[in-house]
């Protein structure tokens, strides 16, 4: 049976705890004006990310590779579904030369699904970044990939191109996968997840993987905590936990408002559970604040 939200419980109006400061910092135009420039496509825009003006004025962004229209429909997210256009060949040169020029020392590098490729742009990924590494050898490099269709060379690819940081976001609890994400499975996700690891720790190197999940879209407590159990079971170390905000009235509605208290509360327990880092909190998303953590914090084990 479908699962639905009911009516009864949306809630539209955001509480107080739920505020966006608007760019002042001079650093925030200044990096817009490079992205621009190079035509590159960010994720702090696609998906409307509320914290895209902190961000941006500290001279960090997210990079969207792959083009800005998605193969998939799912229901919480901003980024455009339609046909997707050919790669940009020119596209790792340009993420390679934004990095230098905004003196990088953290990366995020993320695409739209492209069920259209038969790797999933697994190659692109993997050139953006090599070029990306040819550029700085300091930078540390984050992937946010798809699942990919849970296809195994196309993880390889991404992992042998040796991302410091594999992140790949289950995004709800299991309950919830089939109304939140388009052609996602929840366990397909954990197995990638697993996979990402086991291959870069076959060829004896260090490969961290990361996943999130929104919340406010009807999950229970309890699922919640089953969720960061499988991710623990599937090696997972680092989790980041944040409000699920409704890009626009065709979106799934937002069920519940979780309390900032809550969002403490599972950064805690996620701790105890094993996680070496936890991001909890209304405004987080999966590349706010990302060089917070350090990939040698991680061990092989």
């Amino acid at each position: 049976m479908p699962v639905k939200i009911d009516p009864k419980l949306h809630r539209e109006k955001k509480p107080p705890w739920i505020r966006v400061r608007l760019p002042n910092n001079p650093v925030f135009w200044d990096t817009k004006e490079v992205l621009d420039n190079l035509k590159l496509v960010t994720v702090c825009e696609e998906a409307q990310c509320p914290n895209r003006w902190e961000c941006w004025g500290l001279g960090t962004a997210t990079f969207m590779i792959a083009g800005d229209r998605c193969t998939r429909a799912c229901g919480f997210c901003a980024v455009d579904t339609r046909r997707p256009l050919p790669l940009d060949e020119s596209e790792p040169d340009h993420v390679a030369e934004a990095v230098t020029r905004m003196k990088l020392k953290h990366v995020v590098i993320t695409a739209v699904a492209r069920d259209d490729l038969e790797d999933g742009g697994a190659e692109h990924f993997s050139k953006v970044i090599r070029k990306v590494r040819e550029a700085s050898s300091t930078v540390v490099i984050e992937v946010l990939v798809p699942d990919f269709l849970g296809r195994d060379e196309s993880i390889r690819t991404v992992v042998d191109a040796m991302p410091a940081i594999y992140n790949h976001n289950i995004e709800t609890v299991e309950r919830l996968t089939p109304l939140v994400r388009s052609k996602a499975e929840y366990r397909r996700s954990l197995s990638v997840l697993l996979r990402a690891r086991e291959i870069a720790e076959a060829e004896g190197r260090r490969c961290v993987t990361k996943s999130g999940m929104m919340l406010g879209l009807g999950e229970r407590e309890e699922e919640v905590l089953s969720a960061m159990d499988d991710l623990r079971a599937h090696r997972v170390t680092v989790l980041t936990l944040g409000q699920y905000l409704r890009p626009s009235p065709k979106h799934l509605p937002v069920v519940d408002y979780i309390e900032p208290t809550q969002f403490d509360r599972y950064r805690e327990i996620a701790l105890e559970k094993g996680f070496r880092h936890v991001a909890s909190g209304p405004l987080v998303r999966s590349s706010y604040h990302a060089s917070d953590f350090k990939p040698e914090q991680d061990p092989l084990a």
